[in-house]
């Protein structure tokens, strides 16, 4: 038995409004947006993307990737 590889983007599936609506970002309790591209929830406040894996978000400041300033 072959475990299937993990993802780690949103693999294309829309998040649901009313989920996006209640999420905040752990670090500074602000709103978030959704990176469709990217499968990430990100905080501009912050400069932290959080991952979506599975359709799950993982909304952990510690599994967050720091945004550039590019």
């Amino acid at each position: 038995m072959t475990d299937a590889p993990k993802s780690t983007a949103g693999e294309g599936r829309e998040i649901d409004p009313r989920l996006l609506e209640i999420l905040v970002c752990p670090v500074t309790r602000t709103c978030l947006t959704y990176d469709r591209d990217n499968g990430e929830l990100v905080s501009k406040a912050a400069r932290l993307a959080y991952p979506i894996r599975d359709g799950v978000p993982i909304m952990l400041a510690g599994e967050a990737r720091e945004l550039n300033d590019a």
